[in-house]
């Protein structure tokens, strides 16, 4: 029988067409930023989470531990015979989050995601690859439109199991997917000529054997065409074309492991002069937890997580790690990059590791790291928020300049009671200062092009705006940041790129144009689709959606 807590199927229907919430809250802190919760139960935790460019968000958890609290329509159901769970479950494992609406509805997956991958192809769909049992080889699908859209799935179309892989869009929009639990290797999607499957000896050195710590490896498309691939405390160059890598950069200092279980985070900083020839490509990881830190927690013993993040200029002839001091430590956090540039460092705990339960000290309070002030002065504490967001939390950046928070936990069964962090379903979104009131005035409103226009590589383009502050040439900028595949502390394809300014015209009352350049290259901004932000004296526009082919 299905449990008392799960929604009915009216009620269901009555739950997706929610009233918008009440006004956001501004918390007591030391720093800036607000909240505002969302939803009070989207029926399924957020472990991975992917905005599309219609403004809808693909979240979806894992198919194998019981019945979530969100019914699936029209008498569907889930029959396989391979699960370990429930073979028969008729509830959703994934949903499409309407953030313009602020509603959603169930989404159907027929094989297991859980710790997952995916990426965005050029024409917006989302390819979410792997998973665990009888997902680990599977291919989905997940085309956006203005209704109705639901997961396909073509079946095997990975050649080795991928469960705790990571995805990277190539300049040709294609995805490479490396590693996985016991995968020392990476493979294509579209599959390319023989092998289908390329060893990688770098995961083999990275990993340590009962723990690992190589998971999710943090990987990003550097300015000359290879791949940056961090794993524990380690990166390499690696140019996936002729399987040779290119570089070894030096162990991070300290030798602590970063990538998951012991889960930091990691974001390629903003690009900038993308013009020039010479771009410079900078890599920031922050968090983590020491090493032993898995197996002691095992024990019941929580291990103080990394306060340090470490920042490194990949483009380098001679690259060295920069050390820098977080106000708190943290494991499992989330980084996101925010249309001005500035990172968001938020989830996640102050002692203990990835997994159930072995995660101690929520830390509620976000910090904003501002990528451009001097070391020493980056860091600053934001509000906090009153849900801890520990194992399996995502966060991903909207585009009117939130971020949505979302999961934590999702223990076998939906476990709510018995547990010190019990499963969540809620929704909230955090508000970056600068979509304070007070800055309403130097917040530019985009007039042209309209959202979903498309540009060229290396195209002049104008970006129209209105802004009722005075201006000058200096204070604008123009950026586009690429929305990512989020999962386990880590935003897979996140990028931002600094298109810059130059020239800024007055054409009308409280009305310029700035003009800028498009991109150069899918090298430094791989085809797709980008959300496209004018910027004012640290202040962002909403965002619009451009597709650059």
């Amino acid at each position: 029988m299905p449990r008392p807590w799960i929604i009915p199927t009216l009620f269901f229907f009555q739950l997706i067409f929610a009233t918008q919430p009440s006004n956001r809250s501004l918390t007591a802190a030391a720093g800036g930023g607000s909240w505002q919760l969302l939803q009070n139960n989207i029926g399924i935790t957020a472990m991975h989470m992917q905005l599309l460019h219609n403004d809808r968000v693909i979240i979806f958890d894992r198919t194998d531990f019981g019945l979530s609290n969100l019914s699936l329509p029209n008498g569907q159901c889930r029959n396989d015979p391979t699960e370990k769970v429930i073979k028969v479950d008729c509830t959703a494992h994934s949903a499409e989050y309407d953030v313009l609406a602020n509603s959603f509805r169930p989404l159907m997956v027929q094989t297991n995601v859980w710790c997952s991958s995916g990426a965005v192809t050029p024409d917006g769909t989302l390819i979410q690859t792997g998973g665990y049992n009888d997902g680990e080889r599977k291919v989905r699908v997940y085309k956006p439109c203005s209704g109705g859209c639901d997961w396909s799935e073509v079946g095997d179309g990975l050649k080795a199991r991928r469960w705790y892989a990571t995805n990277h869009i190539l300049p040709d929009g294609n995805q490479i997917v490396i590693g996985g639990r016991r995968q020392f290797n990476f493979e294509f999607y579209p599959k390319t000529t023989a092998p289908d499957v390329y060893s990688l000896p770098f995961l083999v050195q990275t990993n340590v054997p009962g723990v690992e710590n190589n998971l999710y490896p943090f990987v990003f498309l550097n300015v000359d065409g290879n791949l940056f691939i961090f794993a524990n405390n380690r990166a390499i160059l690696f140019d996936y074309g002729k399987n040779k890598v290119v570089k070894t950069y030096p162990t991070i200092p300290g030798g602590e492991p970063r990538s998951y279980p012991s889960t930091g985070s990691a974001v390629l900083l903003p690009l900038k002069n993308l013009q020039s020839g010479a771009v410079e490509a900078e890599v920031l990881v922050c968090g983590g937890a020491p090493v032993g830190s898995y197996n002691q927690a095992m024990k019941g013993s929580f291990i103080k997580a990394l306060d340090t993040c470490g920042r490194i200029k990949i483009t380098d002839p001679n690259p060295q790690w920069a050390m820098e001091t977080m106000p708190y430590p943290r494991v499992m956090g989330d980084m996101t990059l925010l249309p001005n540039g500035d990172v968001l460092i938020i989830n996640g705990a102050a002692a203990g590791t990835a997994g159930w339960e072995f995660g101690r000290n929520p830390v509620l309070n976000p910090v904003l790291y501002q990528t451009d002030k001097p070391a020493g002065s980056r860091f600053e504490s934001q509000n906090p928020t009153t849900i801890p967001r520990v194992y399996h939390s995502t966060a991903i950046l909207l585009r009117d300049g939130r971020v949505l928070v979302g999961g934590s936990n999702p223990h076998i069964y939906y476990n709510f009671s018995g547990v010190l962090f019990p499963t969540e379903l809620r929704l909230e979104a955090f508000y970056p200062s600068y979509l304070d009131a007070q800055f309403n005035n130097l917040r530019p409103k985009i007039v042209y092009p309209l959202s979903q226009a498309s540009i060229s590589y290396g195209q002049k383009l104008k970006v129209r705006f209105q802004v009722t502050g005075a201006i000058t040439n200096s204070s604008v900028s123009v950026t586009m940041v690429a929305p990512s595949f989020t999962t386990h502390s880590f935003s897979m394809n996140q990028r931002l790129l600094v298109l810059g300014n130059e020239g800024v015209t007055n054409v009308g009352p409280a009305r310029y144009d700035v003009q800028v350049t498009a991109p150069p290259s899918g090298v430094i901004a791989p085809s797709g689709y980008y959300m496209l932000f004018v910027v004012h004296q640290n202040i962002p526009s909403e965002g619009i959606w451009v597709k650059i082919m």
